[in-house]
């Protein structure tokens, strides 16, 4: 019995003392390590990398009277950097706050924040200033709340939605985006993804059959009519494509890049209407589908009147879809227009706002000739021997 106290007691002290000797040691480095660690300092402080880190206190918040009766606020926090060579440093960062200002950063304790620093000759921080506040983990938790909502409402198709919008992502992240910004035709490469994010989220959604290809055909058609009369007219109306600020800004890009800008609006107007006019041909060949199996008796003409008639139920909505949605992004412009009392015509004639108006014209324009083209599709690929033998699965 006692022996076995005895070894139960050296064991605690052993694994103590191993405890005590790792938190002594956690902070310690090799010159080696050390040379690895100031190298890397040197190099984030060359590139002006932006650190991560997450505010511990707030040392102070003063508010101070500046002439003209404005005023100036100063927080100093207490910070804990959580990325970079300087991991796990703790620092005093500043952080401005201009009350005439409407880009201010206000922190609290508790907050994540993105800081840039300034360092010294021998790689210490001597000052640190607050970038902006850390969003994307609530943009995480939004996106799993997303895919957690399809998956459940949805179920199997849910799921094959979620991998469908995945594949999309990564298709315009991975693919789309590096070849633009290389120097290729935006308008052919925006063309040919298009064709492959139709083809594969409709193929995992609706399965490889004559229902699928028919909504194929349908979106492709009324996509690229969307493209081409957003082109032709873009080209008339001599739009510059350099509507937006962010357009203007990849006139400056280090990559030096010759962009057609033209071939920008394109490929922006094709991707923003892929969605809606996917949705439509999609509607209206399952719609179209579920008839012809209910009754397989059922006249050509029949048929593609019932498609005709679901899709006219659906242009009113779909087509207040697009331009809502355009409307939208250009709203806090629009209300700068009024509010300077800027005539109609004088606000249609902008490039930037003819630039709007044609996205989403040219983008309902499509959406709704995507209908007849399904409709046209669908009537001849859904034959009553197919039906048949959809039944019988």
């Amino acid at each position: 019995m006692k022996s076995r106290m005895l070894f139960l007691l050296l064991l605690l002290l052993v694994i103590f003392s191993i405890f005590l000797t790792s938190c002594n040691n956690e902070n310690r480095y090799t010159i080696e390590q050390w040379e690895k660690i100031e190298e890397q300092r040197l190099k984030e402080a060359q590139e002006e990398i932006q650190y991560r880190g997450k505010v511990l206190d707030i040392i102070s918040d003063e508010t101070q009277k500046l002439e003209g009766g404005l005023e100036s606020r100063l927080q100093i926090l207490e910070v804990r950097i959580t990325n970079g060579a300087f991991k796990n440093e703790i620092i005093e960062v500043e952080n401005y706050i201009d009350p005439n200002s409407a880009y201010n950063i206000i922190v609290n304790k508790g907050d994540g924040i993105f800081l840039i620093t300034e360092v010294d000759k021998e790689d210490h921080i001597t000052v640190a200033y607050v970038t902006e506040i850390i969003r994307d983990k609530y943009l995480i938790f939004l996106t799993v709340a997303f895919i957690i909502t399809l998956i459940l409402v949805g179920r199997f198709k849910g799921l094959k939605a979620a991998i469908a919008l995945a594949l999309t992502a990564i298709a315009v992240v991975k693919i789309l985006l590096p070849l633009i910004l290389k120097g290729y035709n935006p308008i052919l490469i925006s063309a040919g993804i298009s064709i492959g994010i139709i083809i594969i989220t409709l193929t995992i959604i609706g399965g490889f059959n004559r229902k699928t290809l028919s909504t194929i055909i349908g979106t492709s058609g009324g996509i690229f009519i969307a493209g081409i009369l957003a082109l032709i007219f873009g080209n008339i109306s001599k739009l510059t494509g350099l509507s937006s600020e962010e357009a203007r800004m990849l006139m400056f890009i280090p990559q030096e890049i010759d962009f057609n800008f033209r071939g920008l609006l394109f490929s922006g107007i094709i991707l923003a209407s892929l969605g809606a006019v996917m949705d439509v041909s999609m509607s209206i060949s399952s719609s179209m589908f579920e008839v012809i199996k209910v009754d397989p008796t059922i006249k050509k003409n029949d048929l593609m009147s019932a498609g005709m008639s679901v899709g006219r139920d659906i242009i009113g909505t779909m087509s207040n879809t697009l331009i809502l949605v355009y409307i939208g992004s250009s709203l806090p412009l629009m209300l700068l227009f009024m509010a300077y009392d800027i005539s109609f015509i004088e606000i249609v004639n902008k490039d930037m706002i003819a630039s709007e108006i044609i996205r989403a014209l040219a983008g309902s324009i499509g959406l709704i000739l995507a209908i007849p083209i399904t409709v046209l599709v669908s009537a001849n690929l859904f034959n009553r021997e197919y039906i048949r033998s959809a039944r019988h699965k």
